[in-house]
């Protein structure tokens, strides 16, 4: 996509928006799919004061490693693939046929429309795929486990099939409530600050093509991984823990889960993780924004986009 300042003035089509985003998010996951391992494994460790299993993320890479081999990196990948799929397709597509149908065409999109599209898309999108990030955190959690505990899901259908026939179907939406949350924190961080942050880096440096859409996703990445790193160990908490029948869940919503986690564990303990996450989720952005921009151009060059 040329960093050339001028806005759009027409719309692309729907569908090629969301094929365009989702294609982006699977080709953007795979580089960073590790770090979405770590990250869960590190927000689990010493779980309610528990034993810690690792002593940083760096421990916890050698420990995964040898225990589980270089695959263990990679649980649950097929989970993670399925949710960009889905989640990305949606999240992501939405934001901008949201965003170009409240923008005056001629003009770029103002802050406050920008924000709203990412609230908006981000809790659609979250409430739709909720069953697959389900999935997706029980299977990279599982490694930890002992043996005998382990759920081992075969991949992300038979990990959807489990839940619902042993659980409940209802199951396959625990923590929802943060998962929405974060999904609008992250959706309106994430997309919005890379907008606003290549269009004032068009605005003010001579960056343009993927110089410009390099340094406006790290942007992007750094800052929604701030915002958004306390819901996402409040959903994976919800998510991964095992209630037996008839007793109150530890993890109840999303304050209570928040607010547990800070008084047993520290508050610094809500960031738990924070460079694995970062990497997972800055480079994710890095890695997804670049496709993006660069599927655009293809797809316009083959008079299947407008830009």
């Amino acid at each position: 996509m040329s960093g050339s300042a001028s806005p759009p003035t027409f719309k692309p089509s729907p569908g090629m928006t969301l094929l365009l985003s989702g294609s982006a998010g699977i080709l953007g996951w795979l580089p960073v799919h590790p770090f979405d391992v770590l990250k869960i494994r590190m927000q689990l460790n010493a779980e309610g004061g528990g034993t810690k299993l690792y002593k940083n993320s760096v421990d916890a890479v050698a420990k995964i490693f040898k225990t589980e081999g270089l695959w263990g990196l990679y649980s649950g990948l097929s989970a993670g693939i399925t949710r960009q799929a889905t989640y990305t397709t949606l999240r992501g597509g939405l934001y901008q046929i949201l965003r170009d149908r409240y923008t005056v065409p001629g003009a770029n999109p103002t802050v406050a429309v920008k924000l709203g599209c990412g609230l908006t898309s981000g809790a659609i999108a979250s409430v739709v795929c909720c069953p697959v990030e389900v999935s997706l955190v029980r299977m990279q959690a599982d490694g930890r486990l002992p043996v005998a505990e382990r759920r081992g899901y075969t991949n992300v259908f038979n990990a959807l099939y489990r839940i619902a026939k042993e659980e409940g179907i209802l199951t396959c939406w625990r923590g929802s409530t943060p998962t929405v949350a974060r999904a609008m924190v992250v959706n309106m961080v994430q997309f919005g600050s890379y907008d606003q942050a290549k269009e004032v880096l068009m605005a003010m440096t001579p960056l343009k093509g993927v110089g410009l859409h390099f340094s406006a996703s790290l942007i992007s990445g750094f800052t929604y991984s701030a915002a958004s790193l306390p819901f996402d160990i409040a959903k994976t908490r919800m998510q991964n823990q095992k209630t037996p029948a008839g007793e109150i869940p530890q993890y109840r919503n999303i304050f209570q889960t928040m607010w547990r986690i800070g008084s047993l564990e520290g508050p610094l303990s809500l960031w738990k993780g924070f460079w694995p996450y970062f990497g997972r989720g800055g480079g994710h952005s890095i890695f997804m924004f670049l496709w993006l921009e660069q599927l655009k151009l293809l797809a316009h060059r083959a008079g299947t986009y407008a830009l």
